[in-house]
């Protein structure tokens, strides 16, 4: 009877006391995932150059130079350029300041396509820095195959309105991104002191360079910057 009445005590004080409120810890304030920048993808053609002296790769400003590079990618892709291409002058006798070595078409003149319209630097914003790649040319308009690789940087090759005469410069489309040790070593190759006209006597090279592959490949991963984009 006690025991009876002590636990109908206890619960009846159980009751009366209020339940206490389950206090939880407030939520962690959320977290702001990181902030990256975007990668930027690399869509500009990279073309491969296999020679006698080694290989090369240079990358090609489509955008900037539109006709230009779809010029040199035309040799490219039809095989043209494998075919008769060599690299046939060097400038050397000009010094270490005006160094450049020239490629072009040394076989059938009948494989040129038509002339292109020439894309001035005021134009492209680009520039006759060391490794850049231009068309060679006559007159404005009248470039084919021929191309040159600077080894020294001649801002003279640029574009100058405010020049006289012919002021509207050479065509660069692109740049040297690997293999300069080869383009160096076609500068310093052996030249004929007879061969060639006017001032590119004694600049022929004996023997020239055939270009033996000319194909697109993927953007290196370790491509430079570069230097031919103005302010880059």
């Amino acid at each position: 009877m006690i025991f009876d009445t002590l636990l109908l005590s206890l619960v009846i004080a159980a009751q009366a006391v209020p339940p206490q409120a389950t206090q939880l810890p407030p939520p962690p304030p959320a977290v702001p995932a990181p902030v990256t920048a975007p990668v930027e993808v690399d869509t500009r053609p990279y073309v491969e150059l296999v020679t006698d002296a080694g290989r090369m790769v240079v990358r090609l400003e489509t955008k900037r130079a539109p006709i230009t590079t779809a010029n040199f990618l035309r040799y490219v892709d039809s095989k043209r350029m494998a075919t008769t291409f060599k690299f046939y002058r060097t400038t050397r006798s000009w010094g270490e300041g005006n160094a450049l070595v020239q490629g072009g078409n040394r076989g059938d003149a009948r494989l040129n396509y038509p002339p292109i319209a020439h894309e001035a630097t005021t134009a492209t914003g680009l520039t006759h820095c060391k490794g850049a790649l231009a068309m060679a040319r006559l007159a404005p308009g009248d470039a084919t195959s021929d191309f040159f690789i600077l080894l020294s940087d001649i801002p003279g090759f640029d574009a100058d309105p405010a020049a006289s005469g012919d002021n509207a410069g050479f065509a660069v489309f692109g740049e040297l991104v690997s293999g300069l040790d080869v383009a160096e070593k076609i500068y310093a190759a052996p030249v004929s002191p007879t061969k060639g006209e006017g001032v590119m006597v004694g600049q022929m090279l004996d023997p020239e360079f055939k270009i033996l592959s000319a194909r697109r490949i993927p953007a290196p991963a370790d491509a430079p910057k570069g230097c031919v984009v103005k302010g880059a």
